[in-house]
């Protein structure tokens, strides 16, 4: 009976089966798009260092012939013949992909999924749909990697840009197209491959593999099921990153607006000219009108009443207040400065949820409920870290968060994907889909990682240690796991340690152990902040 894999999950090919000449069927499909299905042959590095070993429909199989392109058959929209033990010792990973050949996004595919089959029998089988992917183009559906013994995982990771950006994500260079038809089945002159079982009479069935695929179509093959109406095009949204309020300022070194004094406080002064900050100025010169008087006091005979220097109408202290004001904009969402946020709720509007105790004033009639996360939900997030207490801000009025001074930044999504630690979230619109996603890796406690991904359309408060730094995805990005803050849903996380956890012990260790990689199309990006948690 065949093992149903979920996103993420991987297992050793001898425990799926005894064999080593193995099936891979995809199926994929999405009403008026076509999909190009390749497989992609990688060195330790994860690149593509000979392009012999980038299989696709114009290049059928690699030079001894341990990886095939065969056709669509048995229900399989694509399907590849792979003798793991003929592959060379220099090809550490085959990746399967999926790409949309024109226009078109993976949020429209229909049920698919990608199966290995052994000796005729169906081993492992991952099934995905659309409502996995938002604006992707490409798919990487699963991996043949090699790790002591060869295993399989299950990926379901989007991917941005088409075969040509996914080839250059792999290290290929991308040559002049030329027109060529993909290979088509014989009709039965063809010579049978080498591992074909001996002929039968005609009693089987023809749709069956000739090595060992299942001897007919599945009972319920989602080919067969009804594929969902198209999706509407996504609206122009803004240039990657998607961040609404730009998470540094104009020119990345004007520091934030200062805090307001206390009322009858003077409020801090800043460095003179040559002097270093946090020391005292030096004691101004003795002046012959004699000391002036405190901040908020009045001098000897001065009337009173009237504090010195400030008209009795009271302009003065409004032209004092005035940097301080509130900044009504007629958004959903207003940064009042760096670390407070206003949210204006409206009648039939969607909720707020917020972090518990995160409301500093609120004007209006607003309701502050309790959002509790269900038993199934609790359980997670104690396991994964990733639990969130939080309250529902419904009504009309206007509700004005903080936390503990940290910096904030409003994050709209339309249609598209973020990942955050649950740590890092302030506040969201109760309209974002959110789950706990989890990034595998080896040599880091636990075994994995853990992260909140919300999708839709809304907006998420994420919260920073000082001004961070938003950098687009390379092929060659790494960053601390304790300074990351966000990354696109799109980029895809690999665990890299650079240092095994038990060399800690001994002197001369750097401290930097655990790394994630990030790797996605143009247009990917990751935040980081200057603090480690």
């Amino acid at each position: 009976m065949a093992r149903e894999f979920q996103r993420g999950h991987k297992a050793k090919i001898s425990d799926l089966t005894a064999g080593t000449d193995l099936y891979v069927g995809v199926q994929i499909a999405a009403p008026g798009l076509s999909f190009d299905i390749s497989c992609f042959g990688l060195d330790a590095d994860e690149k593509l260092s000979d392009d012999r070993y980038f299989i696709f429909f114009n290049q059928p199989k690699s030079p001894e012939e341990s990886i095939q392109l065969l056709g669509a058959q048995a229900g399989d929209t694509e399907s590849f013949r792979v003798t793991l033990d003929r592959i060379p010792a220099a090809v550490h990973k085959l990746s399967f992909t999926a790409t949309i050949d024109g226009a078109g996004q993976m949020s429209q595919v229909g049920p698919g999924y990608i199966r290995i089959v052994a000796g005729g029998e169906e081993v492992v089988r991952y099934a995905f749909t659309g409502s996995e992917f938002t604006t992707e183009r490409a798919v990487m559906l699963g991996d043949f990697y090699l790790k002591d013994v060869w295993r399989f995982a299950a990926v379901g990771q989007g991917f941005d840009g088409g075969l040509d950006a996914l080839l250059k994500n792999f290290g290929g260079e991308v040559a002049e197209e030329e027109p060529a038809a993909p290979p088509q089945p014989s009709a039965g002159g063809g010579p049978v491959p080498g591992f074909a079982p001996p002929t039968a009479p005609a009693a089987l069935p023809a749709p069956a593999p000739s090595f060992g695929a299942p001897a007919g179509p599945l009972a319920a093959t989602p080919a067969q099921a009804p594929a969902p109406p198209p999706a509407p095009a996504p609206q122009p949204v803004h240039a990657a990153p998607t961040i609404v309020a730009p998470m540094a300022p104009p020119g990345g070194t004007v520091p934030p607006p200062p805090a307001p004094a206390p009322y009858g406080q003077q409020p801090p002064q800043q460095p003179r000219f040559g002097q270093v900050p946090g020391q005292m100025p030096p004691p101004a010169a003795p002046s012959p009108y004699g000391a002036p008087a405190p901040f908020g006091q009045q001098p000897p005979g001065a009337p009173q009443g009237v504090p010195q220097g400030m008209p009795a109408g009271g302009a003065g202290l409004q032209a004092a207040l005035q940097p301080y004001k509130e900044a009504p904009t007629g958004q959903r969402w207003t940064s009042q400065n760096g670390q407070l946020v206003r949210i204006d709720l409206g009648e039939g509007g969607s909720p707020v949820l917020a972090r518990q105790g995160s409301m500093v004033m609120y004007q209006g009639k607003v309701d502050f409920g309790y959002k509790g996360a269900g038993f199934v939900g609790r359980v997670v997030g104690n396991a994964t870290g990733q639990e969130m207490q939080l309250m529902r801000c419904t009504g009309r009025g206007q509700v004005f968060l903080a936390e503990e001074g940290a910096h904030l930044h409003p994050v709209e999504l339309q249609g598209d994907g973020i990942c955050v630690s649950a740590e890092n979230v302030l506040a969201f619109d109760e309209s974002l889909q959110y789950e706990v996603r989890r990034i595998e890796g080896h040599g880091i406690p636990g075994g994995a990682l853990f992260t909140m991904q919300f999708q839709g359309t809304g907006t998420v408060v994420v919260k920073t240690h000082g001004t961070p730094v938003v950098l687009p995805v390379t092929p060659t990005t790494f960053a601390d796991c304790n300074a990351v803050v966000a990354w696109s849903a799109a980029a895809q996380v690999i665990i890299s340690s650079q240092v095994r956890l038990r060399r800690n012990a001994y002197p001369g260790h750097s401290g930097e152990t655990v790394n994630l990689q990030f790797r996605g199309a143009p247009g990917n990006f990751i935040v980081v902040q200057p603090y480690e948690v």
